[in-house]
C-alpha cells in the first residue's frame, strides 16, 4: 500500500525500518566480490523475497538493494555503464512489495558513500561526486521511490555532495541521511554527532541519524549526543546486530533479535522516532523491534 513520507510520520508514533540487505543476500548465496546491485537484474525474486520479509515482519521503511549503486561503487565491479538499469530495478522490486503490502509501506532509494576521498585529501572532486549522486538518484527515482536515503556516510562533504546530487535529480523528493560513527564516537572522518545533527539538519533533511558501526551501544550513544543537539528534524536509528566479528573471511553478528529489541526500546527513549536494524540484522531482528515498539 502505497503512502508519503508526511502520511507515515504525522501519526507521531515511532516508525519501524528494514534490516540488512547484504546480510541476507549472502544468506541466499552472493558471493564475496559480487556487487550486490546485480541481483536486481539477475535474481529479483530473492530481492523481492527479502523486502517481503522485511514488511512481513513489520517494517514500514524498506530501503532498495543500492547501496553501492553509484557509478564510482560500480566502476570497482566493471559495470559502471549500468547504473540507470540497477537502480531502476532495485527501486521497482521494492515498489512492487510495497504495493502489495496491507498496510502502508514507504520505498527509501538507498545511496551509500562513493568509496573515494573528497579533495583535496582525495582526488574525487565535489562536482563529479554531485553527478554521480545525482545519477543514482534520478534512476531511483524513475523506478519509484519514495524517499531517498543517504546512509554509512563518514565526510559531511560527502553528505553535501549527496544532497545537492539528490536536489539536481528530484527537487521534490524527501531527502534523509544518516552517518556512521565508529571511531572512538566520531566517524572515521572526525565528525562528531552533534556536528552531525547540525550541518545535516541545515541542508533542509527531512530526517538524519546514525546506522552500522560496531553495534548498539556505539549507535546509542551517538543518537543521545545527536538528539541533545537538538535537531530540526526526526532522528533515525539503524544499528548493527553487534559488534561485528571475523570468522575466516565472513563478518559475524552476536545480537540476537531480543538485544535489538532492547536496544530499539532504548533509542526510541533517546529520542529516535525511526528505528531499524543495519549489518547482520535480519526479518527476525526486525520482528522484534517491531514487537517491543509498536506491539505489533
Amino acid at each position: 500500500m502505497r503512502t508519503t513520507w508526511e502520511s507515515l510520520l504525522a501519526s507521531g508514533d515511532v516508525v519501524i525500518a528494514d534490516g540488512g540487505m547484504g546480510t541476507m543476500l549472502i544468506a541466499r548465496g552472493l558471493q564475496r566480490g559480487t556487487a550486490p546491485e546485480l541481483w536486481n537484474v539477475e535474481r529479483p525474486d530473492d530481492v523481492r523475497a527479502i523486502h517481503r520479509a522485511y514488511i512481513e515482519a513489520g517494517a514500514q521503511i524498506i530501503l532498495t538493494n543500492s547501496f553501492g549503486g553509484n557509478r564510482l561503487r560500480l566502476e570497482l565491479h566493471g559495470v559502471s555503464g549500468r547504473v540507470g538499469e540497477l537502480n531502476r530495478a532495485a527501486a521497482r522490486l521494492a515498489r512492487a512489495e510495497a504495493d502489495a503490502a496491507p498496510r502502508p509501506v514507504l520505498v527509501a532509494g538507498s545511496m551509500g558513500p562513493t568509496g573515494q576521498m573528497l579533495a583535496p585529501m582525495g582526488t574525487l572532486s565535489y562536482d563529479e561526486a554531485v553527478a554521480a549522486f545525482a545519477e543514482q538518484a534520478a534512476a531511483l527515482v524513475e523506478g519509484g521511490v519514495d524517499v531517498l536515503w543517504i546512509e554509512t556516510m563518514s565526510d559531511l562533504e560527502e553528505v553535501r555532495a549527496a544532497v545537492e546530487g539528490c536536489r539536481q535529480a528530484a527537487p521534490t523528493v524527501p531527502v534523509v541521511s544518516t552517518m556512521t560513527f565508529d571511531t572512538r564516537g566520531r566517524t572515521m572522518m572526525g565528525v562528531t554527532p552533534e556536528r552531525a545533527a547540525e550541518e545535516i539538519g541545515a541542508l533542509g533533511v527531512m530526517a538524519l541519524g546514525a546506522n552500522c558501526g560496531k553495534g548498539p551501544d556505539e549507535l546509542e550513544a551517538a543518537i543521545a549526543r545527536m538528539s541533545n543537539a537538538a535537531p530540526p528534524v526526526p532522528l533515525i536509528a539503524k544499528a548493527n546486530a553487534g559488534a561485528p566479528r571475523l570468522e575466516g573471511d565472513r563478518a559475524v553478528y552476536d545480537a540476537t533479535p531480543e538485544d535489538m529489541a532492547h536496544y530499539a526500546q532504548r533509542v526510541h527513549a533517546l529520542g529516535a522516532r525511526i528505528v531499524g536494524a543495519c549489518c547482520g540484522s535480519t526479518p527476525e531482528h526486525i520482528r522484534a523491534i517491531a514487537q517491543a515498539l509498536r506491539g505489533a
